[in-house]
């Protein structure tokens, strides 16, 4: 059977890019002091890159290829450099590995490469997309819990911002005074976008379905203090210990400066609205899960009730500069139109939508009222 992978739509897909080959992966590993590598790799069924796990001399390593333009070799680094950082302040995530010449990231030829030491932990969620909801009050708190702990150890890393937009969680949109004159000032730097905006009323849509969120939220969220944050917490990038504790923290992927609610916001996102079944109304919602994250995160990072409120104000804007980034993605690197519009309509506008409904209102004032 081919290899597949998860699609947009929750159905498996064929794969964006080809699959990590065995001659590919003995190529990589003779830059690093690991030995041959032993048995089949493990596929991994994530869309947007193609990575692998694979036994390699008397390691388990985890080996991730991008094409350069998603990804440079510096770009790369960004990540690494946190999560190197975050790992020698007691946060579980998995070393990455350096070649013979000192490098976290590798480039052959059209191709950047990472390598990591493989998660210590079980994998629970490996085959959740990442749009499924959870249903464990017990595991979302103790992802809640983590992601404090993330936050904390957050505090005393400096870094500037990322050095792309592709692909990666940012909030200078959120934050600016005018994020119709914000993006236009970016288009030049992101001709990719900026020949998709072309082709619709992203003017109007901002106005219809963005703005007026964003100007009664912009003044308390401008104010929240920068943080280097992970952006994509969904339990399918944990792992899990024998007594359901978080073992690990895995891809730091979309990580960037933004601030402790955005990515609060953004685990509430991924893990209590079933996505993919907004069809089933109030039944696609999961306020128990949106609670047990903030109970598990409160009893490590304390949260006021301001914090509730501007929480529940940014969930429905949290996704803005990512969707961005995908319809950039799409358009200008797999130059798909069919997958832009999705993530235009769908995602940019569509998620922004859905919380004036029913269900996603019911959710917002879950948020509001935790105790």
């Amino acid at each position: 059977m081919s290899h597949r992978v998860h699609g947009l739509s929750g159905e498996d897909a064929k794969p964006d890019w080809p699959p990590l080959t065995r001659t590919e992966i003995d190529a990589v590993l003779g830059h690093y002091a690991l030995g041959a590598a032993r048995g089949a790799p493990w596929p991994s069924p994530r869309p947007l890159s193609a990575a692998a796990v694979v036994e390699a001399g008397t390691a388990r390593v985890f080996i991730k290829r991008h094409h350069h333009r998603v990804r440079s070799t510096q770009t790369l680094a960004e990540e690494h450099r946190f999560m190197a950082h975050l790992r020698a302040r007691g946060v579980p995530v998995p070393e990455v590995l350096a070649t013979g010449e000192g490098a976290t990231a590798l480039m052959r030829a059209d191709w950047v490469y990472e390598v990591h030491a493989a998660a210590a932990g079980h994998d629970r969620y490996r085959d959740a997309v990442s749009w499924s909801p959870l249903h464990d009050p017990n595991d979302a708190r103790a992802a809640g819990a983590m992601l404090a702990r993330l936050h904390q150890a957050s505090e005393s890393y400096a870094a500037p911002q990322r050095g792309t937009h592709i692909l990666v969680a940012r909030d200078e949109l959120l934050r600016a005074a005018d994020p119709v004159a914000a993006l236009q000032g970016q288009l030049a730097g992101r001709p990719g976008l900026a020949d998709y905006l072309a082709l619709r009323d992203w003017r109007g849509a901002l106005a219809h379905h963005i703005l007026p969120r964003q100007k009664r939220l912009r003044k308390t969220f401008a104010a929240q203090a920068r943080l280097w944050t992970h952006n994509d917490w969904h339990v399918s990038n944990l792992c899990w210990s024998a007594d359901g504790q978080v073992s690990d923290v895995l891809d730091f992927g979309l990580a960037s400066p933004t601030c402790a609610l955005f990515d609060l916001a953004t685990a509430i996102e991924r893990n209590a609205v079933a996505w993919l079944e907004l069809e089933r109304g109030i039944a696609a919602i999961h306020p128990g899960t949106a609670r047990a994250l903030l109970e598990g995160y409160h009893d490590v990072r304390s949260l006021a009730a301001a914090d509730l409120g501007i929480l529940a104000d940014l969930l429905p804007l949290v996704h803005l500069d990512f969707a961005l980034s995908e319809i950039e993605y799409f358009h200008a690197i797999l130059g798909s139109r069919e997958r832009a519009d999705l993530a235009y309509d769908d995602f940019l506008l569509g998620h922004a939508a859905w919380f004036e409904s029913v269900p996603g209102q019911a959710l917002l004032q879950a948020i509001r009222t935790q105790a």
